[in-house]
């Protein structure tokens, strides 16, 4: 869909299974007149656009995006200007907006709804915001990078740019004694179980260590990636313990996820992106039936699919960097941040019923769905190996401009279109020549012929007789109407000349079959030509090879035979011509 044009609902299915884009369509700008806003609620298509909440949209995009415990308020925060924007899901509108002095880096959600947040900024401060406003405000050593909330002990935990665990117990109001890893000197992300408490932080040399929170001591260290200089950059970027807190989802800086077992090293399963991104989050997501899959993403797609397997069960791709995501268990609703002003919203009903507050959402995706099950290719042509080869495009196999399917490749129709003036430059004289015959075709399909009387013997033969005449007639026609446009005298003459030419050779084809010298090659069957013999090949190699099924079918669509009843009434009545013409000349 193009960003001019409104629309409903957007469908796509990947592996069978149907996403709807809720946040389908644009809205109106900011800066339009009230006079043009009031103009468009006459457009049908403005009309139709989706806006599951109110006002959910950002300057620039959006960055962070989270639930708050209770399941009742949505929080997300944006740039260009920095702000967060905190929604009354059960209202579908905006609760407050407020703007920050730096960009959020992370931020988390501390009681059960809106009212206790803290935000990580970009300028190493840790802001906390009550219901009224912002609350307090405080400074951690190095720049933070992830942070999380250890719910049963009260502490704030922060990584980043240093091998410490900051530690700000919020009972307390103080920064505690840090932890410390071994094996790095920077810390990307950080996750504790809510079962157990063991906390998990992940490094930039491609390990995870996990810690007591009671001891404050590592208590065991995970290699997911290469370790030494081939592992540089290939560190951990996201951590996530699964509820039963037995398992651990790694997803590394080159777009793969592992899961493990606590109690072992090997990973149980490991899923490539195939697209060599890092991964920004990874969730374990509960569908409706109690089915748990992983919900991994990058910075252009979100996956979900089977722990056990690997099996993909869908995908989404919304065609910007995708920031983070949020889902809500149970249910088939998702948000995604974005490099875009409007967050994505999406929903699978195969994954769960609509959420409580937006239960509606059920009955608009069935009446709101566009019919793009025909669409998903339009723009693209299937080509086989053999046409590409042809065209001379086998060089572009391997590329983004092919994409591999089967037996053969998807290219764009414009890239088809220009390779193939290239490699046939006539094609489309060839084209526009063939659409005029179809042209001039339906036209005579239309008009109301007589159907002209051809001879049962060598009846093909009079049919292309009559067919050369009627063209040499149709080339007068075409003469005699320049004329008498206004051509010069000379040019007159010539095609006078011409057309008179013409016309004799007509009349010399057409009157074969009125001439009593060669009236006997169509009525005696001794002078019958077999066109399917050898010698008339031999005689006539570039004749058309057709059944005698496929002449007579031809001839029938133009002409009727003559019937051995009308050939005797046709002698019967030459023979009262001939009588009669005796009688008159005894008479005189």
């Amino acid at each position: 869909m193009s960003a001019g044009e409104y629309s409903g609902l957007r469908v796509s299915a990947p592996n069978g299974v149907k996403v709807y884009q809720v946040t389908s369509g644009k809205d109106a700008p900011k800066w339009l007149s009230e006079k043009n806003k009031r103009k468009l609620r006459k457009d049908a298509e403005y009309g139709r656009r989706v806006e599951l909440v109110q006002d959910l949209e950002f300057t620039c995009a959006s960055s962070r995006v989270k639930l708050s415990p209770d399941g009742n308020f949505l929080c997300v925060t944006g740039i260009h200007p920095p702000q967060v924007k905190v929604y009354d899901l059960s209202q579908l509108s905006m609760k407050f907006e407020r703007h920050l002095d730096s960009e959020v880096v992370d931020f988390e959600v501390l009681g059960e709804d809106y009212s206790k947040l803290a935000f990580m900024c970009a300028d190493r401060s840790i802001n906390f915001h009550a219901k009224f406003g912002k609350y307090y405000s405080t400074r951690t050593p190095r720049q933070g990078r992830d942070m999380t909330y250890v719910r049963h002990t009260g502490d704030l935990l922060v990584v980043g740019s240093s091998s410490e665990v900051y530690r700000l117990n919020l009972e307390q109001g103080r920064f505690l004694n840090p932890m410390r890893a071994a094996t790095s000197e920077g810390l990307n992300c950080v996750d504790v179980s809510n079962e157990h408490g063991l906390i998990a932080v992940g490094t930039e040399d491609g390990t995870v260590e996990c810690f007591d929170s009671r001891t404050r001591e590592a208590v065991g260290t995970l290699r997911v990636t290469k370790s030494g200089p081939e592992g540089l950059g290939q560190g951990v970027t996201a951590l996530k313990h699964d509820p039963t807190g037995m398992h651990l989802a790694a997803g590394d800086h080159d777009g793969i996820v592992r899961l493990y077992d606590l109690r072992s090293s090997r990973p149980l399963m490991e899923k490539d992106h195939m697209y060599g991104s890092p991964i920004v989050d990874v969730k374990y997501h509960t569908a409706v039936d109690g089915t748990r899959r992983v919900m991994s993403t990058d910075k252009r797609i979100v996956k979900f699919w089977d722990p056990n397997s690997g099996a993909n069960y869908t995908a989404i791709e919304p065609g910007q960097e995708i920031n983070d995501a949020c889902a809500w268990d149970g249910t088939g609703l998702m948000v995604l941040a974005l490099e875009n002003r409007t967050p994505g919203c999406y929903f699978a009903p195969s994954l769960g019923a609509a959420p409580r507050w937006c239960s509606f959402l059920e009955n608009l995706t069935e009446e709101m769905e566009e019919n793009t099950a025909g669409n998903a290719y339009d723009d693209y042509r299937f080509v086989t190996r053999e046409e590409l080869e042809r065209l001379g495009m086998q060089n572009l196999i391997g590329t983004k401009m092919l994409r591999a399917y089967m037996h053969g490749f998807f290219v764009d129709n414009r890239l088809y279109g220009k390779a193939k003036a290239i490699a046939e430059p006539f094609s489309y004289d060839e084209y526009r020549a063939r659409r005029v015959e179809e042209k001039l075709a339906e036209e005579r399909a239309t008009r109301i012929t007589v159907k002209k009387k051809l001879p049962k013997v060598n009846a093909a033969l009079a049919a292309r007789l009559e067919k050369a005449a009627e063209e040499e007639g149709g080339k007068d026609g075409k003469k005699k109407r320049a004329r008498d446009s206004g051509a010069g005298a000379a040019t007159r003459r010539d095609e006078e000349s011409d057309g008179e030419d013409a016309a004799d050779a007509g009349a010399r084809e057409g009157g074969l079959l009125k001439d009593d010298r060669f009236a006997a090659m169509f009525k005696d069957s001794a002078f019958e030509v077999d066109e399917d013999s050898e010698t008339y090949r031999m005689l006539h190699p570039n004749a058309p090879k057709l059944t005698k099924r496929e002449r007579e079918e031809m001839l029938e669509e133009h002409f009727d035979l003559e019937s051995e009843d009308e050939d005797e009434d046709a002698d019967a009545e030459e023979d009262e011509a001939e009588a009669e013409d005796a009688e008159a000349a005894r008479a005189a």
